[in-house]
């Protein structure tokens, strides 16, 4: 029976907290990537409180190539199991701004970390993946502009990693690969890259993650589909 090991980008809180509780409350063994040790020691401990087993965490800087190289290297030394990545970590960039006052600099920092290092990851751990017949799950926002809600930075970085999971799921399949790559959107959400934003519609990380446990637990094949969990709509 294939070992259910997964690694959640981002675990040591929010969204990512909340899908490895779940996924880990489900049965899955938890590996956290994180940036920071205390962070990630303490989410580890909250984590086992509830039940779930955590093998250990894994140091993650997505804006660092030559770290994601050492992780990659790390994770197929010590959790050969791994069947599920979930690529849940990035940064907001600044959401305050309108594209005429966006910074290049903050354009060029929010891709290299939502879009590159998600890739370079990816790409790193699809061998391991591959031969486990694995899955790669994306947590990201749609490509399409919503008129509510439109953070330049943040909107390119995720339709590139949109178009990076649409590119992977037709070329798994012409090739046979067996690996499986879906998108995720999980709706508005409180957390801290939006400021712990509370408005009508807006769900709790706790909500989220057993939603989002229930669809990676389905039995079904997602390939390169996008999947709202809870759609943006507008409030009258």
């Amino acid at each position: 029976m294939k070992e259910k090991i997964v690694l959640v980008t981002g675990a040591n809180k929010g969204i990512g907290f909340g899908i490895a509780k779940n996924l880990g409350k489900s049965g899955w063994q938890v590996v956290i990537g994180a940036r920071d040790e205390q962070r990630a020691e303490k989410a580890i401990d909250e984590l086992k409180s509830a039940g779930v087993n955590v093998l250990g965490w894994v140091n993650i800087e997505l804006r660092d190539l030559a770290n994601i190289e050492q992780a990659a290297k790390e994770i197929n030394e010590k959790y050969a199991g791994l069947s599920l990545l979930v690529n849940n970590a990035g940064i907001p960039g600044d959401m305050s701004v309108d594209s005429l006052h966006t910074e290049i600099s903050d354009i060029k920092e929010t891709l290299d970390v939502n879009f590159i290092g998600t890739f370079a990851l990816t790409k790193a751990l699809m061998p391991l993946l591959t031969k486990n017949e694995g899955r790669i799950v994306n947590v990201t926002v749609p490509s399409e502009i919503s008129p509510y809600w439109h953070p330049l930075a943040y909107v390119a970085s995720k339709a590139a990693q949109n178009a990076m999971v649409g590119v992977m799921a037709i070329e798994f399949q012409q090739s046979n690969t067996p690996l499986e790559i879906f998108t995720v959107h999980p709706g508005p959400t409180t957390t801290d890259l939006n400021g712990n934003m509370a408005l009508p519609g807006f769900h709790d990380i706790e909500t989220v993650g057993q939603k989002m446990t229930e669809l990676i637990n389905d039995g079904k094949n997602h390939q390169g589909e996008f999947i709202e969990l809870y759609p943006i709509v507008k409030e009258d």
